[in-house]
């Protein structure tokens, strides 16, 4: 799954960018005050997708199912 599309999955569940770091961004749920950190790759494994949605109380991404 590429990049952009998890991104704009997180931030459309209500996911916010808490900050950048040098190989990874970590994005936050407020609601349930998790955090996970995103890779900086083109393309995240479809796998890695899945486990960062379910560690933010996310639903699962429809191009990976």
């Amino acid at each position: 799954m590429k990049r952009r599309e998890l991104l704009r999955h997180l931030e459309a569940h209500g996911c916010r960018l808490k900050r950048e770091g040098g190989e990874h961004s970590l994005y936050h749920n407020p609601a349930t005050r998790e955090m996970q950190a995103v890779p900086r790759h083109n393309e995240v494994p479809d796998i890695l997708a899945r486990k960062i949605c379910r560690r933010l109380s996310v639903p699962d991404p429809q191009s990976i199912r």
